[in-house]
Formats: C-alpha cells, sequence, structure tokens
C-alpha cells in the first residue's frame, strides 16, 4: 500500500502501544525486516516503508554519489519527508513510544532523523555510517540508542561507528554499541542486543 508517499507494509497493534518502525538497507524492501519486527515486538504497531530512491534498480531512503559519499540535499529531503511520516503515524496510531530499527541505509537515516528532528524514542541502529560530524541536538538527552557493528565492516568502519557512539554520548543519550568480529552482516548476538534493548517495549 502507499501512504504519505512510501511504499510499506503495516501490522496495526494493540492500542496504547509503541510504534516500530522497521528500515531496510540498500537493495531491501519492505519485508525485509517486518517480520523480525513482529516477532520483536508481538503487539506493537509495525510500520516497514520502502526507500523512495532506485540505484540502479536497488532501493534506498536517499541518494549517493559513491560507497560512503551523501548527496547531502537529498539527505536533507530524505529526513524531512521521513521525520513527517513517522510523526503522522504514530500520531494516527495513538503510539506510546516511537521506536525505531534500521539497517545499513536504514540505519542511516534513522540516525539522520535522529540528529537532525529527534522523533524517534528509541532506536536501534544497525551497522549505520554517518561520514560527518553531526550538529548538537541537546534534546536527544536521554533517548535510548543501541548501535550494532562489525569490526570487520568494510562499509561502516570502526573508527566512524566509535565517532557516532562518542556523539550520542555527548548529546547525553543512552548509547551502547554491540560488536561482533565480522563484517557488514547480522550476527546472533546482535539479536540478542536488540531483544534485549527492545524488552522494555513489549
Amino acid at each position: 500500500m502507499i501512504d504519505k508517499g512510501y511504499v510499506h507494509r503495516l501490522h496495526a497493534g494493540a492500542p496504547g502501544k509503541p510504534i516500530l518502525f522497521v528500515l531496510h538497507g540498500t537493495g531491501g524492501d519492505e519485508n525485509q525486516f517486518f517480520d523480525f519486527g513482529r516477532r520483536l515486538l508481538p503487539e506493537a504497531t509495525i510500520i516497514s516503508p520502502r526507500g523512495d530512491v532506485s540505484e540502479y534498480g536497488a532501493a534506498r531512503f536517499f541518494k549517493r554519489t559513491g560507497e560512503g559519499v551523501y548527496d547531502m540535499v537529498d539527505l536533507e529531503r530524505a529526513t524531512e519527508k521521513m521525520a513527517g511520516y513517522v510523526r503522522d503515524l504514530a500520531a494516527s496510531h495513538g503510539a506510546s513510544k516511537i521506536l525505531g530499527l534500521g539497517f545499513s541505509n536504514g540505519a542511516n537515516i534513522l540516525a539522520n532523523v535522529l540528529v537532525e528532528k529527534g522523533v524517534f524514542d528509541a532506536a536501534a541502529l544497525l551497522h549505520p555510517l554517518i561520514p560527518f560530524r553531526p550538529r548538537a541536538n541537546p534534546d536527544l538527552r536521554g533517548r535510548r540508542i543501541l548501535i550494532t557493528a562489525g569490526q570487520r565492516d568494510p562499509i561502516s568502519p570502526v573508527a566512524l561507528t566509535e565517532a557516532l557512539d562518542g556523539y550520542f554520548a555527548e548529546q547525553k543519550a543512552d548509547v551502547r554499541t554491540e560488536w561482533h568480529s565480522g563484517g557488514h552482516d547480522i550476527r546472533p548476538n546482535e539479536i540478542e542486543a536488540i531483544q534485549s534493548f527492545s524488552a522494555e517495549y513489549a
């Protein structure tokens, strides 16, 4: 279905429960994390949008000009759009909390919405890449953020992951990072960390 400009899948949860937005990586779609989100928080409303940018047929949430080089004008557009989309759907479903989970490109748009707009009460960022210094945002104080990462990830280098963790810590967010020894893939310890992180909202 189409709503607010994104093709998406929706599971309407119980009244008074959180809403969870699950955001796919490059080349994924609205199916990539939808079932995972439903298993994670069975009573929550789950929204899984498909990125509205095509990179040689691969869906993304914003444009880039090369690996790790973002089109900053389009990132701003995408951030405004995603923030409005999230706020509108959270309000229409009467959500108690607004939660986000994103992988790779999905983690990047989620992180930038947090930086620029706040919006999310808690977010799990799986292998994010923010290749610039974000602006200070004191509204991030107290927001819960989980970052998961690979120590040999060629797409999301360790130094930039550590810098993002440090940024959120400087904003007084409640942030932690879960590492594994691999690359740009999701490992069992990441799943366990996400489950533990989400348990408060079940």
